[in-house]
């Protein structure tokens, strides 16, 4: 086992229902929230590997709770992808803990579970392409559709209110008033931007509250690393890091593409020329999300793909200025101000967009047509 793990995989490995003798762990991915490695079994005489994670429970409250969702979505999709040979690369596969639940809590009181290595794909940290965009989006888009369908009753929320917009203005709002860190001084540009905007933070709630646009299931993290690209076609295979999955709006995903997608800057640039939203780019994700989630979305979620972006852009840019304000108390931060930075980049964009959005709301007509 590499001496970089921080976790003894040789004793969890037995608790979960896997043939084969355990070879070696190692740590794998780029994942900042939870602990994840690579586990080689040996399997009369071949060698599979596994993806082993222990859930961070500071984050997520409650992982059983967490892991139901996750078993029950992606049964779902299971049952619908059939005797495919390649239906383990296609969504995600939980291997059962020994004692038949989703998930192993060793005596320490850590969770673990287990999914079945998705060989020939890896994710990608930047969008480089539009045909990058087009697929993660693709692949999103369809992942909301195998959903749309999901029996039984409502999925649990691990994180509440996770894209309540209205009420990220409040927690906004709060902290400005509060001023615990004495910072509302130096951010004050970026104080009256935020106040500026707080009409539209309402809007898509108050379009689901008058029945206009539904409640659906939802990734709500939906970052170009979060789906796995075939090595040899480079197509998206499988949507990953499905902790955040739960209820939703279809357009918090879609946003979210919007906002990590489609500028060129980093989320923490300090030069704010550099941010800018590219309609090629939005034009491939909205291609790719309505190839993969046209059959099933209403017209009113149409209608708002270019202003959900903005509104995901800038609910994110109030949740670092919240943070800024309260003296940096959930986001990690490298350097002082590093907060701000990244709430003046979500604003720049936020700018970008409106200065796009009729064209932008223009190219999505055209595609509906």
């Amino acid at each position: 086992m590499s001496s970089e793990c921080k976790h003894d995989l040789r004793m969890i490995f037995p608790n979960f229902q896997i043939l084969g003798n355990f070879v070696s762990a190692t740590p794998y991915g780029s994942g900042h929230i939870n602990d994840t490695y690579a586990v080689s079994v040996s399997q009369g005489g071949s060698s599979m590997r596994y993806i082993f994670q222990r859930i961070n429970h500071n984050i997520f409250k409650n992982p059983p709770l967490l892991m139901d969702n996750i078993s029950r979505v992606t049964k779902h999709i299971h049952s619908k992808i059939g005797s495919d040979p390649d239906s383990t690369r296609r969504a995600l596969y939980v291997i059962p803990a020994i004692n038949g639940k989703p998930y192993f809590q060793d005596p320490d009181g850590n969770y673990w579970r287990a999914y079945i290595f998705v060989e020939k794909a890896k994710t990608y940290d930047i969008i480089e392409t539009c045909e990058n965009a087009y697929e993660a989006s693709k692949a999103f888009g369809k992942f909301q559709g195998e959903l749309v369908d999901l029996p039984g009753s409502r999925l649990e929320e691990t994180i509440p209110n996770f894209h309540n917009t209205p009420q990220r203005y409040k927690n906004f709002e709060n902290a400005l008033k509060a001023d615990s860190a004495n910072r509302a001084a130096s951010a004050k540009t970026e104080i009256e931007f935020a106040l500026s905007k707080a009409k539209m933070a309402s809007k898509l709630l108050d379009l689901n509250a008058a029945g206009l646009i539904p409640e659906r299931v939802t990734h709500n993290d939906t970052k170009l690393n979060n789906v796995l690209i075939d090595d040899a076609s480079g197509k998206g295979v499988c949507v990953i890091d499905l902790d955040t999955v739960m209820p939703g709006l279809a357009l918090y995903d879609f946003g979210d593409l919007v906002r990590t997608s489609t500028s060129p800057a980093a989320e923490d640039e300090k030069d704010l020329s550099k941010v800018r939203m590219q309609m090629p780019m939005f034009e491939a994700l909205v291609n790719g999300y309505l190839d993969g989630a046209g059959s099933f979305l209403v017209k009113d979620e149409v209608a708002n793909l270019a202003f959900s972006g903005k509104l995901i852009t800038y609910e994110i840019g109030l949740r670092f200025l919240t943070d800024y304000l309260s003296g940096d108390v959930y986001f990690k931060i490298k350097r002082e101000g590093h907060n701000l930075d990244r709430c003046r980049t979500q604003f720049q964009l936020v700018r970008s967009i409106e200065d796009q959005e009729d064209a932008m709301n223009a190219l999505v007509a055209k595609k509906v047509r």
